[in-house]
């Protein structure tokens, strides 16, 4: 019975990356993440030509019955939505709104939501361990100390002058990776049956 399970499981995981829509999407999301790796940038042209074919894919074949180019126009904006008031606090970068927005042409609005849920979860492992690999858990605490009284002035209803200079971070972490990784779970978790 349980090789009966894994052959099911492959033949599973085999369809997903059959299917052209969503092997060409995860081909763009592990590009963008190796970009962003080396570079702390996702290029324009890399994003812009994939959120033009997941337009045309997502068109041509919906993954929806009755899909139309209103689908993959509204996972575009509900992608722009979702990400760019993070990028407003300075707390991300465009080029990760913009590989959201792409993710979106591909995946609708429904399931860019949960893309987006995945990798801001993905983000907050990857940032625990890139802290710990860089060995900058000392000045996170330190951040996160002087960031309590901040917090509790805002619950309280005060406002505070407190700013970290950029210097004191813990890091930057390239977040194309954790929307590579949250997206292409997401996917996976979406074949196996599990939402």
């Amino acid at each position: 019975m349980p090789y009966q399970e894994l052959e099911a499981l492959l033949d599973s995981l085999a369809r997903l990356l059959l299917d052209g829509r969503t092997a060409s999407l995860m081909v763009l999301l592990m590009t963008a993440a190796v970009c962003d790796m080396r570079t702390h940038r996702i290029p324009n042209r890399l994003v812009l030509c994939g959120g033009l074919w997941g337009v045309v894919c997502t068109t041509l074949w919906p993954p929806v019955y009755h899909g139309t180019i209103l689908f993959p126009l509204a996972g575009l904006a509900v992608g722009l939505l979702l990400f760019f008031p993070i990028y407003l606090l300075r707390a991300m970068g465009a080029g990760d709104v913009k590989l959201l927005a792409m993710v979106g042409t591909f995946l609708g609005p429904l399931d860019t939501f949960y893309a987006a849920l995945a990798s801001t979860i993905a983000g907050g492992v990857l940032s625990i361990l890139w802290v710990l690999w860089h060995g900058q858990t000392l000045r996170l605490l330190q951040n996160l100390m002087a960031l309590l009284p901040l917090e509790l002035g805002a619950v309280g209803g005060s406002s505070s002058s407190l700013r970290i200079e950029p210097s004191a971070s813990a890091g930057k972490l390239p977040y194309g990776v954790a929307i590579a990784v949250g997206t292409i779970s997401c996917l996976v978790f979406h074949q196996l049956g599990f939402f």
